[in-house]
């Protein structure tokens, strides 16, 4: 199926939009554009003016007709075409993800440069005192991980998120859905030297606290459990790679490291929450998980394995390396809080 302009109608009453061969046509891409999924993510993309849109594509006879008929009246208030395809088209552009029937043509979203996150906010110059809470990342790699830490980190009240531009995963379509569209309305930074960043901001005042899995990894830094931190200046919490924490550089430049206490005497061989458990739990004295895998009747054997596969994979990196950095980031943003900020 040969493509007359960029915004012709991608379905065949014929064929129903395949060829010959039984795949889906391919729809060609705006130059420089990536592809969006996801009803969070693309809502609030065209909510925002972040990035240049091109094109919403929703399936074809969708159950959600109150979801996307809103996503229909943001997208034509944006000037953006809309276009209605069918699932495996869907499924072709974002390559086999979890679109819930809908995908954005867009611009890519890029870091912000450091010296614009040192700019103050308006306003802030009249309160010193505020305490501010930053993240910092460093060598996060996987995508899933980066949007679970974002919008924890959003939700929680964090100020700044700030990356190490080694070794990190940029800011992709699975980031914006695993951060369930949070990345779309949250600047997030980059930098190419976190340690000069971090020496920095201690300079200014700033108290800089890692993150450590086993107290007894810490080199000669002063361990405290996140529920007895407490603190009265502007803090940053510094997160290590999925694999193996903070290089022992960075832990150096921190002022204390922040540990989870286990609830009991653990057992020889079972490990401690992972990073992005414990970056939860910093922002947070909740904990809950609810999975639930939805099999339809007309979904092929093969879809339902993909879904159930990508849920327990979902769960997994909830469980070793979101839950405890949501666990840490609550517990210190609580504070926040409660002194009204």
């Amino acid at each position: 199926m040969k493509l007359k302009d960029e915004y012709t109608t991608f379905s065949n009453s014929k064929s129903g939009g395949f060829r010959p061969d039984g795949k889906p046509p391919s729809i060609e891409r705006t130059k420089g554009s990536e592809i969006l999924f996801g009803i969070a993510p693309c809502s609030l993309a065209l909510s925002q003016y972040r990035r240049d849109l091109f094109r919403l594509f929703l399936k074809q006879s969708s159950g959600s007709r109150l979801v996307m008929s809103e996503l229909v009246l943001q997208a034509t208030a944006r000037g953006v075409p809309v276009h209605h395809v069918n699932r495996r088209e869907l499924d072709a552009l974002c390559r086999g993800q979890v679109h819930q029937g809908v995908c954005l043509e867009a611009t890519p979203l890029r870091f912000k440069s450091l010296e614009e996150a040192e700019k103050p906010d308006v306003g802030h110059e009249e309160r010193p005192s505020r305490q501010l809470v930053w993240l910092a990342l460093e060598q996060i790699q996987d995508p899933m991980n980066l949007g679970a830490l974002l919008r924890s980190a959003y939700f929680l009240g964090v100020d700044r998120v700030v990356t190490s531009q080694r070794n990190s995963c940029p800011l992709t379509p699975t980031v914006s859905k695993a951060s369930s569209g949070a990345m779309e309305v949250f600047d997030v930074y980059s930098t190419d030297d976190l340690r000069s960043f971090l020496k920095a901001k201690t300079a200014e005042g700033w108290e800089v606290v890692g993150t450590v899995s086993n107290p007894e990894d810490a080199e000669n830094i002063p361990v405290i459990s996140c529920l007895e931190f407490r603190w009265n200046k502007p803090i940053i919490i510094v997160i290590g790679s999925e694999g193996d924490g903070l290089s022992l550089e960075t832990q150096l430049l921190c002022h204390r490291m922040l540990a989870i206490p286990p609830g009991r005497a653990l057992h020889p061989g079972i490990e401690s929450l992972n990073v992005s458990v414990a970056t939860g739990k910093t922002s947070s004295e909740h904990k809950g998980v609810i999975v639930q895998i939805s099999v339809f009747k007309n979904q092929t054997n093969i879809h339902v394995h993909r879904m159930i596969l990508l849920w327990f994979k979902v769960w997994y990196l909830f469980i070793s390396f979101c839950l405890p950095t949501g666990i840490l980031l609550h517990s210190i943003c609580s504070q926040k809080l409660r002194h009204g900020d």
